[in-house]
């Protein structure tokens, strides 16, 4: 069992707890199916339970843990189906945001847009993993802000909390880092640039299907080495 060490005296103990389990379930380290005992956790993050409990029920808001009756809460386990129907939903909620930021976003959100993406040469396309995300996010920010849609905003802030690990190994992969670039790009143009309604969110949903089809593969190949016996 590997001790996580924790500053007590910097952020509230919780909140590090909570970002540290996550990391942990987002690279891997606590991989599909595994369970997640307190008095365990207690002594790795060296904690309270009450610390543990309340990172938990967080986790599991978020779709990365489920607690199953009789065995407790486990990192959660998904189906090529789950994950389909997520990147289906995702893939229709994106293509509208992009399609409502061409015809919604003021001159000034689309400026923004546009100074983001040549941003994002360095930030995302040269980064590192934290700076992908941190760019990434950005990204949406500023394209949902521009869409001008709150439901729309809250909806999608739930998909990628649940498709989190997916893109995490995404920002691992340099090549795929590239082809997203190049996909991102075509989703500023049509959007902010051109203000072409029906190309941004086609340019938004080829997006999405194709993280989709990589999300698939990537997690399964994690689930199948989860799986295997160690020897």
């Amino acid at each position: 069992m590997r001790t996580v060490n924790i500053e007590h005296h910097a952020a509230p103990l919780r909140q590090q707890v909570l970002h540290a389990m996550r990391d942990q379930i987002l690279d891997g380290t606590l991989v599909p199916g595994q369970r997640l005992r307190e008095n365990t956790l207690c002594e790795q993050y060296g904690v309270s339970r009450t610390v543990i409990r309340e990172s938990l029920r967080q986790l599991e808001s978020e779709h990365l843990i489920n607690v199953l009756p009789n065995r407790g809460p486990i990192v959660t386990v998904l189906s090529e189906d789950d994950i389909e129907a997520i990147y289906q939903v995702r893939r229709a909620l994106e293509g509208l945001a992009g399609e409502l930021f061409a015809v919604n976003a003021s001159d000034a959100q689309a400026i923004a847009l546009l100074g983001h993406i040549v941003d994002m040469e360095e930030t995302y396309l040269q980064g590192s993993v934290e700076s992908r995300e941190i760019s990434k996010h950005r990204f949406y920010e500023l394209l949902l802000a521009g869409a001008g849609n709150e439901v729309l905003a809250v909806s999608l802030s739930g998909i990628h909390s649940r498709i989190a690990m997916f893109r995490r190994a995404a920002f691992l992969d340099d090549d795929r880092v590239k082809e997203s670039m190049r996909e991102l790009r075509g989703i500023v143009v049509a959007a902010a640039e051109r203000r072409d309604p029906g190309a941004a969110r086609a340019a938004c949903e080829s997006h999405i299907q194709l993280a989709g089809e990589l999300a698939v593969v990537a997690y399964t190949g994690r689930l199948s080495e989860a799986m295997e016996p160690t020897t």
